[in-house]
Formats: C-alpha cells, structure tokens, sequence
C-alpha cells in the first residue's frame, strides 16, 4: 500500500479526462472516529467540496455508511448525491429508491434483539445500543475495561441462538458490532450495482471508479475494485488490500479538493 500524495503527479493523470464516481465512507473518513455517533460532524470545508464536485458533469459522489439511510441523509445535507445506509440495505439518490427485501419475520428478529439488548446492557455504563431499522449497532468504545468481558458474554448471550440458526450476521468495526439480516449484500457488491447502473447511462464513457474507507466493511469494496479503479485507505496502513492510503479525515478532504481543481474533459 503507498502513501497516495507521494503518487499524486502519476494519479492525476490517471484521474484527469474521466467520468469518476465517486464512493465514501462516512464515520472515520469524511469524520475523525468520535466517542459518540452524534459527535462525528462533517467539516465545512468537506462538505462544501462534495457539494461542488457533485455538479461537475464529470463526477458523481456516493456516500456508503453503515448509519442508517435516514440519519446520512440528514447529517451530510448534500442533495443530488447518493446515500446507502446500513451498509447498502437502502439506497437513494437522483432516479434511485432501493430497500434490499428483508422479511416481516426477520425485521421482528432485529426488532426483539434490540428490545434484549437494550434490557441487558442497561447494567454496564458505556454501552451505545443504535436502533436503524434494518440493522442494529451495538458501540463500545466507553466501555470501562474490567467491564469488556461481561460486555461479549452478554452479546454473545443475545446473539448466539440467532447466528446458529443464520437468522442474523455480525460485522465488527471499531469498537462497535453490527447485528444484521443474512442477506447476500454488502458494501462490495453496492459498488458494483451502482457501477453498472451509472455504466448503463453513460454509455460507453469510461468510469473511474474511487472508494475511499476505513473500516472492515469498506474491503469488501476494495476487494471488488481491484485493478477497476482507485482504492484509498484511511488511517495507519496495515492489512487492508486497498492500493492507496490517506492518514486522516483532513487528508480525505486535501484528495477531495485535488480531484475538483482537475481539468474536465
């Protein structure tokens, strides 16, 4: 993985001249990673930079979070681009409405685990439990540490029945686990339908596609771009089997300001 502003001179070239779509992670990306979801607010300056790059003709901005469709919506602001929440369970965007098809009897499932842990981690302070819908976050980050063991005991307790009988996946983040319905979709494959959606109506211009993440779910959108387009992650380089990597949610924004100022076609 190389540091993507010591490849920038190569890269804008490959950049340049093309129709880029444009995907991006929420918490941690266009946001430092905070205490508490409500404090992770999208800076001015990033926020001003998606807005104008979503009315360049050349490109178009995606926003793929694990928060829910309402709640990305609302904290981004940004109209005319599109929004997946809950990693790709619902979509929407200019001529896009997509809910993934979960049953009456699985969203009772996700319903009641809520209900359970909501009654069971009451007893351990620091425990964030978020009700999105289709998905369930439980965050830990505040945590105390003698109090972590009881924390996956009580988790493991809530959840096991439901994952041995594949009514339910877990997806770990940082500090947080997500509780979802076993359905065949994640952010990976969210990136391809949204490719072939905008390939059909561009017709044969050719799209760069550019993934930016820095969580466990966003692999599944780097494994699928490779050698497709550009991935770039954000934080300490490690395991990731993205090409590029950014130090920080400043950082994104440099990249985000870079990408305006190229030439159109």
């Amino acid at each position: 993985m190389e540091y993507l502003f010591s490849q920038w001179d190569r890269l804008k070239n490959r950049l340049s001249g093309k129709s880029i779509l444009l995907f991006l992670d929420y918490d941690g990306t266009l946001t430092p990673i905070a205490k508490t979801p409500e404090k992770a607010v999208i800076s001015r300056e990033a926020k001003d930079l998606l807005n104008r790059l979503s009315k360049k003709s050349h490109c178009l901005v995606a926003i793929i979070s694990g928060r829910s469709l309402s709640d990305i919506k609302t904290i981004v602001g940004i109209k005319d681009i599109t929004y997946a929440g809950n990693h790709g369970l619902e979509i929407e965007g200019p001529k896009i409405k997509f809910e993934s098809q979960v049953s009456p009897r699985l969203k009772a499932i996700i319903r009641h685990i809520y209900e359970d842990a909501v009654s069971k981690f009451s007893k351990i302070k620091g425990v964030l439990i978020e009700d999105k819908g289709l998905t369930i976050s439980v965050h830990y980050r505040l945590v105390d540490g003698k109090d972590i063991q009881e924390f996956l005991s009580i988790f493991n307790e809530i959840t096991g029945p439901y994952i041995v009988r594949d009514k339910i996946k877990i997806n770990s983040g940082k500090k947080v686990y997500e509780i979802k319905p076993p359905v065949q979709w994640d952010k990976g494959k969210v990136v391809l339908w949204l490719m072939a959606r905008q390939q059909f109506v561009s017709g044969k211009n050719k799209i760069l596609p550019v993934y930016i993440g820095d969580d466990v779910t966003d692999e599944d959108a780097f494994k699928v771009l490779k050698r497709k387009g550009l991935t770039i992650f954000v934080g300490n380089p490690g395991s990731s089997t993205a090409d590029y990597y950014l130090k920080d949610a400043q950082e994104v924004a440099r990249f985000l300001r870079l990408t305006f100022e190229l030439k159109d076609r």
